[in-house]
């Protein structure tokens, strides 16, 4: 079973990666959110928790670097050894 507080993150646009980090770099380790979140509703298998971002934002690029997302664009998100989601903008 994989450490969750020792997983890479990655987010991929059309391929390129613009952000990229690792759970240990989070605030609160993936053991305190389960519990703290688990005081205030039931988790269910399959959820997902969405707790922000890491670095890589394109607001902490310099304006001339700063890519949108635009329709077409696809988005891979990846957490080693769980899995990816991908999906295009409409």
């Amino acid at each position: 079973m994989p450490d969750p507080n020792n997983l890479k993150l990655e987010c991929r646009v059309n391929g390129e990666v613009r952000q990229s980090s690792n759970t240990s770099d989070m605030v609160v380790n993936c053991a305190g959110l389960v519990s703290y979140i688990s005081r205030h509703f039931t988790l269910k298998p399959g959820d997902i928790i969405f707790t922000g971002t890491p670095e890589g934002v394109i607001a902490g690029y310099p304006k001339e670097r700063q890519v949108w997302l635009k329709a077409g664009d696809r988005l891979t998100s990846t957490i080693e050894k769980l899995g990816e989601l991908a999906f295009s903008l409409a």
